[in-house]
């Protein structure tokens, strides 16, 4: 049996065929980008948990050092860092002075939640010294504790300058 020219045996698809499958993947992607969403979310809120995790265990390290007396601190001085680098920098060890200085951090992380990349580390980070509230926290003469300057409110729903 012999075909005519222009008949089904040339396959192809339809108009109908394409527009149901653009609708498809539409749906798929609409879906999709909240899911990529969330989780990139997710893994900033996991970097935020661990670079405070980090610091504030450093933090407290650094006034550790001082109660024991291997970090000399001032009379009526609270014995917290007196600023972010210097968990970096590190101190002299005051009962060895000849040998090595107390390090307390590697590095110091980035807050995952401050949009500039030009910024310092350590000025990326909201900083309460130790005499201030914890409601209205203030920089100050020493380092008491962290958190994030983001206004946006976790997954969980809490704000990042309350974890």
């Amino acid at each position: 049996m012999m075909m005519a020219l222009g008949s089904r045996s040339q396959r192809g698809f339809t108009l109908i065929e394409l527009l149901a499958s653009a609708a498809i993947l539409g749906v798929l992607a609409s879906v999709a980008v909240p899911v990529v969403q969330t989780t990139m979310q997710r893994e900033r809120e996991r970097e935020l948990r661990t670079a405070l995790r980090d610091i504030r265990g450093a933090i407290d390290s650094y006034k550790q050092a001082v109660a024991s007396g291997k970090v000399a601190s001032e009379n009526g001085a609270s014995g917290y860092p007196p600023s972010l680098s210097a968990l970096v920098v590190g101190v002299q060890n005051d009962q060895d002075k000849n040998g090595p200085r107390l390090y307390f951090l590697r590095r110091l992380p980035r807050d995952p939640f401050f949009a500039d990349r030009s910024v310092a580390a350590a000025d990326t980070w909201g900083k309460r010294r130790f005499d201030s509230p914890p409601d209205a926290p203030q920089e100050g003469v020493d380092v008491f504790d962290v958190y994030s300057r983001s206004t946006q409110p976790g997954l969980n729903g809490v704000p990042y300058a309350e974890w």
